[in-house]
C-alpha cells in the first residue's frame, strides 16, 4: 500500500520566517497544504541590507506564529504529522539556530522525527515538488547568496559543474540597487528600472566568458557599474532617471548574457551523460527575474531540452521546499537526532573543492 507522508517544514536561514505543510502519497504528486511566509523587509530597509541580529530576533518572535498559522491553514494538528523538517544550514547562523531550536522543541514534545535540511537542497528539489521531474536533471540554483550549476542525482546527491567565485547574482543586484539609491531587495528594484532603460547604452563586462568552464563572477560587474555611475556624476553633477534606468538595463543584460552562455556550457556537460529525459531547471530568488528566465528558456529551446522553473512564490525562500526536501530525505534515510546542529556553511556537493574558501566552520560553497 502506498505510504502517505505529511511533513511540517520550517525555514529561517535569512530574512524570511516561514512554515509550511506538505503531503505526498508515494507515486503521486506532492500537495502544498499550506505555506506561510513572514518577511522582514521593513525591519532591514533602513540599513540597506539584512542585519543578522535583527533577523535572528525576528525569527525567534515569529516562528511559533508561523507554525500555528501553517497548521491551521492546512487543517491539521501536530498529531497528524509524520515528521518535522527544518533548514539546518547554510545561512545566517542566528536565524538557522532559531529554526533548529523551534523544530527540536516540536520534535521533543511530540516524539515526531526531526529532519535537518540543506537550504540549497530545498531550492534544488523544488522542481520535483512542482513538476515531478525525474533524476538526473540540471539545476541552476541562483539566489542572493548562491549561484551553482548542479546535476541532481538524488535528494542528497549533487554534482557541481560550476558556480560563483565571488558575489552571487542576487548579491550583485542588491549592491547595484544600493549604488543607485534603489530600495531593497535589489532584484525587483533593478529589474523594474531596467524595463525603462536601454540595455545597449552602457556595455558592461561579461565576466569569465573568455575562460572555459562554468564558473561565474559578478563582483567586477558591480564595480564596473559603480565606476560608470561615478563618471556620470562627475560629468553631469548627478544622475538623471534615464541614466539610472539605462545603468540597470545594462547591468541586467550583462548578467543575463553571462548566465545564458554558462548555461549552454553546463547543458553540454549534462547532456554528455545521456540522461533519459533531460530537463534544465532553475530555482532560487533570482529565478524570479523575467529576463533571466526568458534567456534560459531560449538556451533550452535551442538544445531541444525541456526547461522548467517554479512559480514565483516558490523561487524565494519558503518552507514548502524545506518540507518537501525533508519528505524526500525521510523516505530514503534515517531522521536526525535532537543533537542536530545549525550550520552556517554546508556545500551540496561535498566531494568538490570549496569555491569560496574554507575555514573553521567548513567550506562556504
Amino acid at each position: 500500500m502506498a505510504q502517505t507522508l505529511t511533513i511540517l517544514g520550517l525555514e529561517s536561514s535569512c530574512d524570511d520566517t516561514a512554515a509550511a505543510v506538505v503531503r505526498q502519497t508515494e507515486g503521486q504528486a506532492a500537495e502544498i497544504l499550506s505555506s506561510v511566509v513572514h518577511g522582514q523587509t521593513d525591519l532591514h530597509s533602513a540599513y540597506g541590507g539584512v542585519v543578522p541580529e535583527i533577523a535572528a530576533r525576528a525569527h525567534a518572535e515569529k516562528l511559533d506564529i508561523c507554525v500555528r498559522q501553517a497548521l491551521a491553514e492546512a487543517g491539521v494538528t501536530l498529531a497528524d504529522l509524520d515528521a518535522v523538517a527544518v533548514t539546518a544550514g547554510p545561512g545566517l547562523i542566528g536565524g538557522v539556530m532559531s529554526g533548529v531550536m523551534c523544530a527540536k522543541g516540536i520534535a521533543a514534545a511530540t516524539g515526531l522525527p526531526l529532519i535537518g535540511v540543506n537550504h540549497l537542497a530545498g531550492h534544488a528539489l523544488t522542481p520535483r515538488l512542482t513538476d515531478q521531474i525525474a533524476y538526473p536533471y540540471l539545476m541552476l540554483l541562483v539566489s542572493g547568496g548562491h549561484c551553482q550549476y548542479l546535476i541532481a542525482h538524488g535528494p542528497e546527491q549533487f554534482s557541481r559543474l560550476g558556480g560563483t567565485i565571488d558575489d552571487a547574482p542576487g548579491e550583485a543586484f542588491d549592491k547595484t540597487a544600493r549604488l543607485l539609491g534603489l530600495p531593497q531587495p535589489g532584484g525587483p528594484s533593478v529589474e523594474g528600472e531596467a524595463r525603462q532603460g536601454d540595455p545597449k547604452r552602457f556595455r558592461f563586462p561579461r565576466p569569465l566568458l573568455d575562460r572555459p568552464g562554468c564558473d561565474l563572477s559578478f563582483s567586477g560587474l558591480k564595480t564596473a557599474l559603480m565606476r560608470m555611475r561615478d563618471q556620470l556624476v562627475a560629468e553631469q553633477g548627478g544622475l538623471t532617471r534615464q541614466d539610472r534606468a539605462d545603468l540597470c538595463a545594462g547591468f541586467q543584460a550583462a548578467v543575463v548574457d553571462t548566465l545564458a552562455e554558462k548555461t549552454r556550457r553546463a547543458l553540454a556537460l549534462y547532456l554528455a551523460e545521456a540522461p533519459a529525459a533531460p530537463v534544465v531547471a532553475v530555482a532560487g530568488g533570482v529565478a524570479a527575474n523575467a529576463a533571466i528566465r526568458a534567456a534560459l528558456e531560449t538556451v533550452c529551446a535551442e538544445a531541444g531540452t525541456r526547461f522548467t522553473a517554479p512559480p514565483l512564490r516558490l523561487c524565494t525562500d519558503n518552507a514548502a521546499m524545506i518540507a518537501y526536501a525533508g519528505l524526500e530525505r525521510f523516505r530514503t534515510g534515517a531522521p536526525d537526532g535532537l543533537d542536530l546542529t545549525a550550520r552556517p556553511r554546508w556545500p551540496l556537493d561535498q566531494s568538490s573543492p570549496a569555491m569560496l574558501g574554507s575555514g573553521k566552520k567548513g567550506a562556504k560553497a
